[in-house]
């Protein structure tokens, strides 16, 4: 078994050596860059007049000047990268040690209250289980786990378990492909962009091909000419205004078409990093394999592709320097060759420009998953048992509870079986109610689940525990689960489903709660699902003499010595212990 923690204090330590030693070339690098300018400067100042001295210095320092810049740049994106790997397992160290996952994204804009299970079991918001398990680096990514996690389906299970099982081995591996994710700076969405992609209009004529090219040998010979004086200085001016002049036809569009692209330099520059690490790795799992297969279609490699774009904008946008601007569109047709560049890229591979980035956003997500799986070595993957047999578990405990503390409990059910859980105020009904929610759906994408041992037969999800009225919608507390309730009878009509309910109809009043939650409760246990009810009434529990497929469970309560006492341990049978009047009391907000 892996420990997690050794793991990454261990990391943590490798790469601040490394970034020590890249922080000392970067400093060097600096250092010669200045030297360099340096004695630019003083040929210039010291050899003033005598060109035989200055013109070769100058220009092997500017060429050596620039040889420096580029690498420096490289040593910097070195560094960036170091220090997002230290953040990351600094990260990792801190939720391990204090269990301090509150600073982490939330997820709150992925509730939705008609969800079938996502508003009721803390799957998104403040101390949710997304916001425990999400590391995506990626907004795209992020999106991807929320819609994984909100997906219910039961498909392939198996599959995704062997993918996070092998992304989980994979640790160095992610921590490179996150770190590279996070030092994208994304000015414009993934959607946006391939919209704008898809919708491009290419505006520069297909003879651009060959037309820069033998504008600028003409340059060249024209520039000769003038030095040895076979043309004069307005035949050479003439040439340069015609050059401008040409572009200038263009030039509205050439903008447009730079401030599109400079909006996404960054991302594909990253992003072609990103690709060229999952083209080198090597995949096992169905799942994965298949992800990488999407980037292995084309003759060119699909990093290769996006660095060429990269490049291409680069290139572009040294018209933004205003001297090379001029003379580059004056005599070598810059702005068009660029343009014409980028608009036979834009051709050529727009419609593989989705699916390469769905494959980025894809590993981003996933990566989330498999880091779950690496931190929780003591979790059991469920043996998914293909007949209907309904789940059991050995000590299932929440998640998201600290391991110290939480207390844990043996759970079976059997397929098309339904539980009645009662208990007193405080005891652990809804915890449990969240515990087993949570067990599905970890379960259903292929994750271990917080038990000892596990056996699952696959199955949907659908709840109805959290309940609000509407003022907006004009709705009573009571309508709204009403509908809640219709929902579920609706989806349970077309499909399998494990239900869970707490304390339905709390909306009315006590006698015609009792007998609308019978009727309801026969109309479950007449479908082909299987879920636990949660209830403070013990009429209910009566409903077990006529329906054999329903059984009563309970959390219990005590008082010793004027305290509450909780075991939260989950019983067979029926609660004999409320709590209400003693709380009401201890509280004093009743009188004795």
């Amino acid at each position: 078994m892996n420990n997690p923690l050794e793991f990454y204090s261990k990391q943590k330590e490798i790469h601040q050596q490394e970034l020590s030693k890249i922080s000392k070339k970067l400093l060097i690098s600096s250092l010669i860059r200045l030297f360099i300018f340096l004695a630019i400067c003083f040929t210039i100042y010291y050899f003033f007049g005598n060109m035989n001295v200055i013109v070769p210095v100058v220009i092997g320092g500017i060429a050596l000047f620039l040889f420096l810049v580029s690498r420096h740049s490289n040593l910097k994106d070195k560094s960036d990268k170091q220090k997002e790997i230290i953040k990351l397992n600094e990260l990792e160290i801190d939720i391990l040690k204090t269990r301090n996952f509150q600073d982490l994204p939330e997820g709150s804009e992925f509730e939705n209250p008609v969800h079938p299970y996502s508003q009721d079991i803390d799957l998104f918001g403040r101390g949710s289980f997304f916001q425990y398990s999400n590391r995506t680096a990626l907004y795209e990514g992020t999106k991807k786990l929320a819609g994984i996690f909100t997906e219910n389906s039961i498909e392939d299970i198996s599959q995704k378990q062997e993918a996070v099982k092998e992304l989980a081995t994979k640790a160095e591996w992610r921590q490179e492909f996150t770190a590279l994710a996070r030092l994208v700076k994304t000015e414009t969405p993934s959607k946006t962009v391939i919209k704008w992609f898809k919708n491009y209009k290419n505006f520069v004529p297909n003879y651009m091909k060959w037309l820069p090219t033998v504008f600028s040998v003409i340059s060249i010979l024209v520039i000769a000419g003038y030095s040895f004086d076979y043309l004069k200085g307005i035949h050479l001016f003439l040439w340069f205004l015609a050059g401008l002049l040409f572009t200038g036809i263009y030039l509205k569009k050439i903008n447009l078409l730079s401030g599109s692209v400079s909006k996404v330099q960054d991302t594909f520059h990253q992003y072609h990093l990103l690709l060229e690490l999952l083209e080198k790795e090597d995949f096992s799992s169905e799942i994965l394999k298949k992800n990488q297969s999407l980037i292995h279609s084309e003759k060119k490699k699909a990093s290769a592709i996006f660095k060429e774009f990269s490049k291409a904008i680069d290139a572009l946008d040294q018209r933004n320097n205003m001297i090379f601007g001029i003379f580059g569109n004056g005599f070598l047709l810059w702005d068009l060759r660029q343009s014409y560049k980028l608009e036979k890229w834009i051709s050529a591979y727009r419609q593989n420009v989705e699916k390469w980035f769905e494959v980025i956003e894809f590993t981003d997500a996933y990566n989330s998953l498999g880091n779950f799986v690496f931190n929780h070595p003591d979790y059991v993957f469920p043996e998914i048992i293909n007949e209907k047999k309904g789940i059991s578990a050995s000590k299932m405990a929440h998640p998201l509870l600290d391991p110290k503390k939480r207390v844990a409990n043996d759970f079976a059910i059997g397929d098309e079986e339904f539980f009645i859980v009662t208990g007193a105020n405080m005891a652990g009904k809804s915890t449990f109610l969240r515990t087993v929610s949570l067990q599905i759906l970890m379960s259903n994408i292929g994750l271990p689940v917080c038990a000892e041992a596990c056996k699952y037969s696959p199955i949907k999800l659908i709840t109805s525990m959290r309940t609000s009225d509407s003022l907006n919608d004009d709705e009573s507390y009571f309508f709204s689960e009403l509908k809640r309730l219709k929902f579920i009878v609706d989806e349970i009509k077309t499909d399998r489903y494990f239900i869970i309910l707490d304390e339905i109809l709390k909306g009315t009043n006590s006698s015609d709660k009792a007998i609308g939650s019978k009727k309801f409760i026969r109309k479950l246990v007449n479908s082909n699902s299987t879920g636990i009810i949660a209830t403070h009434d013990l009429s209910l529990c009566e409903i077990t003499s006529e329906l054999s497929q329903v059984k009563n469970h309970y959390f219990d309560a005590e008082i010793i010595n004027d305290e509450l006492h909780f075991d939260y341990k989950f019983k067979d049978g029926i609660c004999q212990n409320m709590n209400a009047s003693f709380l009401l009391r201890k509280m004093e907000i009743v009188d004795d």
